[in-house]
């Protein structure tokens, strides 16, 4: 038996093909397009995703026979997508333009909208850490409803989807969506003891009261949990698309970083009934952190407690940065040394600043690389901070700059941004465990994406926090987790597959790395430094403020 697992993240569409124990058999890729209009606009189009998608299915799929494809289990970047009462994209574009009906994650424009919600101190909010993201849906909505024209856009879009649910529909003609989606980016509450419901008071309170006409079709009134099958499988359409057989069961979605977190919860896991105490790092562009709790948490500027959100009948807090593997990419591509930097084929500029800096290491007579940065500071929250301060007016900050712009220099500050980077997941782990005591204690740290390529990035987490980081053996846990979704969604009465089950059976191995504890209280050191930039960036932001 073999699942198709199917991953939409910020700049590709991948798909695998998984075997029934979680062994990835074959990929494939297909990028998807992204429009900037403007500063913090960023836009895509929900056709140019499913084609993708339906590419790159046809594609893994091509070698096995149609009827041994038991299932399809997608994720998906947290994006919102808008189409009009015919199913059709509407377009989310200052300019009109249609196929653009996508806002994409990290599109920033409804700060506004987000500050506005925040002022409300509605008691929903006490589940996004005490203030909703601007990275959220509710927010870009309002933004959409205050800023296009009402005659072309408000009074013709039929429905809003989050991205995961917008391809589950696609695929199945099914309206329902994720218990995911809903309860982490759009407010709906999820509990233990009564279901869910979306909170009335919120919407009409920010001005989106409307949507709840019609049982709140506009928005979902079907909620299913991950890895629920979705409708009667695959549509006759779809099938055609992807070449696979009509009412092959398609499974409730995750969001992309659930997804990691599904694949890897179970990594080289010896009691595989125990999921808490370990936090699970995804990284791409961004990087979110969850971790799992059976009791109700809440932490200041830590997202959730969200039931259910990844694991049934489990709580889910989750912390993030909003730049990462995006930040790395800056730092090296705007520094004038970069068009020296000499990167063989197959090879990636990391690889390359993580072989000098070895060298500089022992050039200067170090025992380690992560001395080099004794006197170079980074704080990184280049695009906010989404976690745990929940401010994104923060900047990037640099200490430490000379004249210097040669390659040594460049390793200096990407070596510098990643411990920036580390320091950042500390003050995270650092914020829960105080408010969840022992519940919430972070005895390891499990990295996938592609951070977790890093070695150099696995190494100084591991430093920084003084526990052991692991990776999965195999190369590509979020489609592992988007497959998970997909056994337990073909579950029968011969093979019964429950998505706890999957994560059982189908966990990969892990490969450890210890950390050094001789730098110990080196990065203690920095932390604090860490810690200052932030207190004095405020200072800062105070001061200019004040009317002089």
């Amino acid at each position: 038996m073999y699942y198709v697992g199917v991953d939409v993240g910020t700049g590709s569409v991948r798909a695998a093909l998984v075997d029934s124990v979680g062994r990835i058999l074959k990929k494939s890729t297909n990028a998807i397009k992204t429009w900037n209009p403007e500063t913090d606009y960023y836009q895509q189009s929900s056709e140019d995703i499913w084609r993708c998608c339906c590419k790159v299915i046809r594609e893994v799929t091509e070698e096995v026979p149609s009827s041994e494809v038991k299932g399809i289990g997608f994720d998906a970047t947290c994006s919102l997508v808008a189409v009009d009462v015919d199913g059709l994209p509407i377009s989310v574009s200052k300019n009109g333009e249609k196929e653009q009906n996508v806002i994409l994650w990290m599109d920033h424009r409804a700060r506004n909208e987000a500050d506005f919600i925040n002022s409300t101190h509605h008691q929903v909010l006490k589940y996004v850490g005490g203030k909703i993201s601007l990275e959220m849906e509710t927010p870009k909505i309002l933004w959409l409803k205050n800023n296009l024209p009402h005659k072309t856009f408000w009074n013709k879009v039929g429905r809003f989807f989050d991205l995961p649910d917008f391809l589950t529909w696609k695929a199945t003609n099914a309206l329902s969506r994720s218990l995911c989606t809903v309860v982490c980016k759009w407010t709906y509450c999820a509990e233990r003891s009564s279901g869910g419901h979306w909170d009335r008071s919120y919407f009409e309170s920010i001005g989106l009261g409307d949507l709840s006409v019609n049982d709140w079709s506009a928005i979902g009134n079907e909620i299913l949990q991950p890895g629920q099958s979705c409708g009667n499988g695959l549509s006759k359409n779809a099938a055609q698309e992807m070449g696979l057989v009509v009412g092959t069961p398609v499974a409730t979605s995750l969001i992309d970083a659930h997804a990691g977190g599904l694949g890897m919860i179970g990594v080289g896991l010896k009691d595989l009934t125990n999921f808490k105490n370990r936090l699970v790092m995804i990284g791409g562009t961004s990087t979110c952190h969850m971790l799992l709790s059976d009791e109700e948490v809440f932490v200041d500027g830590v997202w959730g407690p969200y039931y259910g959100a990844m694991v049934p009948g489990m709580w889910l807090l989750e912390g993030g940065q909003s730049a990462t593997g995006k930040l790395i990419d800056h730092v090296i591509s705007n520094h004038p040394a970069f068009k020296d930097l000499k990167i063989p084929d197959g090879r990636r500029p990391e690889d390359c600043l993580n072989e000098l800096l070895v060298k500089m290491a022992a050039d200067r007579g170090l025992d380690t690389i992560d001395r080099l940065t004794e006197d170079f500071h980074v704080y990184p929250d280049f695009h906010g901070n989404r976690s745990p301060v929940a401010d994104p007016t923060l900047k990037g900050m640099v200490v430490g700059l000379t004249l210097s712009t040669d390659l040594e220099n460049l390793a200096l500050i990407y070596l510098a941004t990643i411990q920036a980077l580390c320091y950042g997941t500390k003050h995270i782990i650092e914020s829960m465990e105080k408010n969840g005591g022992r519940s919430l204690s972070v005895q390891d740290i499990l990295v996938c994406g592609g951070l977790g390529q890093n070695g150099v990035f696995l190494q100084s987490q591991a430093n920084v926090m003084g526990l052991p980081v692991c990776t999965s053996t195999e190369n590509d846990p979020v489609l592992i987790g988007s497959a998970m979704l997909a056994a337990a969604a073909s579950s029968v009465e011969c093979y019964p597959f429950s998505l706890r089950n999957a994560i059982v059976t189908m966990a990969s191995n892990a490969h450890s790395i210890q950390p050094s504890l001789d730098v110990k209280k080196f990065h203690n050191k920095k932390y604090m430094v860490y810690l200052k930039m932030l207190e004095h960036q405020n200072m800062y932001k105070s001061i200019m403020s004040k009317n002089q």
